[in-house]
């Protein structure tokens, strides 16, 4: 029999560990911090960012970058889309401000008033957005946007916006962007009529256009469908031109990872939209004629998943399967690279380990098929009707 002085030892402690044990994560491993350096770190050329307000009252985008001098090549561009309804900033701060903070000039055009846009007008109005901020910014020598290195960067229904404005840039004035990265995309309508955008002529997209999309192993099959679909329709851009990218969900330890539609943001307070002075309308002013209609409002699910993107923290998911993919192919993109160079490359897909040792669920990577070749019609056969084309986008229609 164990002496009543042991047991009285015992009791604390036993006790201790049972508390330790209900406490979710209690001596788990963690999950991998932010890169002290390199693609998707935190060695930054900036202190701080600029926070700009630029366009019109109704017609706003936000720019930001680094404090101090411009390089004297000028600032990549990137410009970010919002997921349908996502429509402040705050939602996607830690990344812009990573992008601002490496050098980046990062344009936020809020080409969406929720309750008042049509999904039919987004295209028109993020091209003139975009068109109207860069010939702003022309001149100024902090911010200096280097029209050769345009990246698009799209989240949900963001994706096909950026593959509409890639696809009519020279007609719409836009410098021809060198990438489009889709994080999760989703958001394609079936033609004008029906709810989401949809897609252009995406065969107008530049050949030298690299396209790389990230879709996640939760609720992956919509993200994954419309990935495909944006790189079949974008059949100028070769094979070796796109990559299809997959971040998986690790619960190793402790908070686990979670690859969702939401996660590519990151919420940042100070990026909060009701911290800046937005431009106020000319009173003498009249309003734009307002015609409402059903598919201005936010569906029950679409404001389920605004309110999760919203509240989306950053974790390892952020640094390590959109930032660094992110800043990896800009990197390719901006030199003329293929994709090829980011699928041969081990960094890519590595997102390091838990604090155990224990590696983290690398990502994978899929070069898409190419089209099949079509098949030889048959002796006799009617010739096939032609399809009605894709509408284009009207700049500046629905401001």
């Amino acid at each position: 029999m164990p002496s009543l002085s042991r047991i009285r030892l015992a009791l604390p402690l036993a006790l201790a560990l049972a508390v330790l044990g209900s406490v979710p994560g209690a001596g788990a491993a963690t999950p991998p911090a932010q890169p002290k350096e390199g693609p998707g770190g935190q060695a930054y050329a900036a202190a701080s960012v600029v926070k700009r307000v630029l366009g019109r009252a109704g017609a706003v985008t936000l720019a930001y970058y680094g404090n101090g001098a411009a390089p004297a090549e000028g600032r990549p561009v990137a410009v970010m889309l919002h997921a349908w309804g996502a429509v402040n900033p705050q939602a996607y701060g830690a990344w812009i401000e990573h992008l601002a903070r490496s050098g980046t000039l990062v344009l936020f055009p809020r080409f969406q008033e929720v309750g008042r846009t049509r999904p039919v007008d987004a295209s028109g109005i993020a091209a003139t957005l975009v068109k109207d901020a860069l010939a702003e910014l022309a001149g100024d020598q902090e911010a200096k946007p280097d029209l050769g290195r345009v990246a698009l960067i799209g989240h949900l229904a963001g994706v096909p916006l950026a593959a509409n404005l890639a696809a009519h840039a020279k007609e719409t004035g836009l410098p021809v962007p060198r990438l489009i990265f889709g994080a999760m995309p989703g958001g394609i309508a079936r033609d004008d009529k029906a709810r989401g955008i949809a897609l252009h002529d995406l065969n107008n997209i530049d050949p030298a256009t690299l396209i790389v999309t990230v879709i996640g192993d939760r609720d992956a099959r919509a993200a994954d469908i419309a990935a495909r679909r944006v790189m079949r329709e974008a059949s100028a851009v070769p094979t070796d031109h796109k990559l299809m990218v997959r971040a998986l969900s690790d619960d190793h330890g402790f908070p686990a990872l979670s690859a969702t539609l939401a996660a590519p943001a990151g919420t940042n307070p100070a990026y909060d939209l009701g911290q800046l002075k937005l431009l106020t309308p000319d009173p003498k002013q009249k309003p734009a004629p307002f015609k409402w209609s059903a598919d201005m409002t936010l569906t029950g699910e679409q404001t389920v998943l605004v309110g999760q993107i919203n509240g989306a923290g950053t974790d390892s998911l952020d640094y390590l399967a959109f930032w660094k993919t992110f800043d990896m192919a800009a990197a390719a993109a901006f030199s003329g690279q293929s994709a090829a160079s980011l699928k041969g490359n081990p960094r890519f897909i590595d997102m390091e380990r838990w604090s155990d040792g224990w590696p983290v669920r690398r990502l994978s990577v899929e070069t898409p098929r190419p089209p099949a070749p079509p098949k030889p019609a048959a002796v006799g056969a009617p010739a096939p009707v032609p399809t009605k084309p894709a509408a284009k986008p009207m700049p500046g229609r629905g401001q």
